[in-house]
């Protein structure tokens, strides 16, 4: 195992947004050759992306098939296959949430949240067998599996991991990685949005969305082993924008607010830790190797890439904003979501099968355009 490729696959968060994972995991189900059974021994995940991770670890063993399951819900998916949208389930939840935040919380017996995720967990009680996971790292199709979540108490990112007995926890500035198996808690709690879903209790304290203090994204994939990365984005990372600042007179809505903050969140992170990866890259080139091997700092090279949208995934969210449920829509409506100004909060909360079809078709046109460099990265040497 040492000297042979370990390729770690990376899924971050975005709500609604991962529906472009599932574009990109399609079309490189059709790339790689048949006879592949897991090209990612090492699959970690974080909020919406976790919930896609745990399908292809709890089916390490058949690659297609896992993606196909994915390809299925995506689909086929409505807002009601994730939070509750009848008048009296999204009103009532919305009225809760408003009242616990008037009155500071005092009467609060349970989390509260914008919306009831409810349906969501459900649906992935329903459809994973997490049994699964540790039968494919026993079968050796699955080396290893993370979940992050951040602690709302201890303000920590913390990486629950499950795979191959060597794999030893870590511990580093505001982030640390545990060992336990996986379960429905980690998921739900990983892609609990910050005031839109419940925090959820795990051990000893309450999670939530693993974005929020992810300050290194793809540093559990590196410590559970992988040597080289594929890392799915949910935002334009790494790529060269022409940001426009035009002049604004109107203050921005309570929408374009939260979709700054969320975007801040699970955008930036990954770009920052990426252009990190990148420099050490370019340090370890210009170093010996006879000097790094004397001095004994165990820095070594990490080949990754990155494939994120190639357009902005609000402007695609605008133009399907109609077919949410009237109640969201009203409640969206209320907060300026609905404005093409709010359109990048609506980007991660439009579970409809038009935009998620629009998010993989994406992902996957993406994805082709790339075969040739991602082919041969992910080629392993005879």
């Amino acid at each position: 195992m040492n000297g042979a490729p370990r390729t770690g696959l990376i899924m971050t968060g975005g709500g609604a947004r991962a529906a472009y994972q599932v574009g990109v995991l399609r079309a490189l189900s059709e790339l790689l050759p048949r006879q592949v059974r897991n090209p990612f021994p090492i699959i970690c995940g974080t909020s919406a992306g976790a919930i896609n991770a745990a399908v292809l670890a709890a089916d390490a063993g058949n690659f297609r098939r896992a993606v196909r399951r994915l390809t299925t819900v995506w689909t086929n998916f409505h807002v009601h296959h994730v939070y509750r949208a009848d008048p009296a389930g999204a009103v009532y939840n919305s009225l809760r949430w408003t009242f616990t935040a008037l009155t500071g919380g005092v009467f609060a017996r349970r989390p509260v949240s914008l919306l009831d995720n409810s349906p969501l967990v459900e649906l992935v009680k329903r459809d994973l067998d997490f049994s699964a996971i540790e039968r494919c790292i026993q079968r050796g199709d699955l080396a290893a599996f993370s979940v992050t979540c951040s602690g709302y108490t201890s303000g920590q990112s913390v990486t629950f991991f499950q795979g191959r007995s060597d794999l030893q926890p870590w511990k580093r500035a505001r982030r640390i990685g545990v060992a336990m198996p996986i379960t429905l808690e980690h998921l739900v709690a990983s892609s609990a949005l910050p005031f839109i879903f419940p925090p959820v209790h795990i051990n000893r304290e309450y999670f939530g969305d693993g974005s929020m203090r992810q300050i290194a994204p793809v540093s559990p994939a590196l410590h559970l082993g992988a040597n080289r990365l594929l890392v799915i984005g949910v935002g334009r990372q790494l790529q060269e924008r022409q940001v426009e600042r035009p002049k604004v007179d109107s203050h921005p809505s309570l929408a374009q607010i939260a979709g700054h903050a969320l975007n801040s969140i699970f955008l930036d992170s990954l770009e920052s830790d990426l252009e990190r990866l990148q420099r050490i890259n370019r340090t370890i080139e210009i170093i010996p190797r006879e000097v790094l091997e004397r001095t004994g700092y165990p820095l070594q090279r990490v080949d990754f890439r990155l494939l994120s949208p190639s357009v902005e995934l609000e402007r695609i969210a605008a133009r399907y904003a109609d077919e949410l449920p009237r109640t969201i829509r009203m409640l969206l409506s209320m907060v300026g979501a609905m404005r093409q100004s709010g359109s990048n909060l609506l980007s991660y909360l439009l579970f409809e099968k038009s935009y998620c079809r629009a998010l993989i078709e994406l992902g996957y046109h993406d994805t082709m355009a790339r075969k040739d460099d991602l082919l041969a990265f992910l080629a392993r040497p005879e």
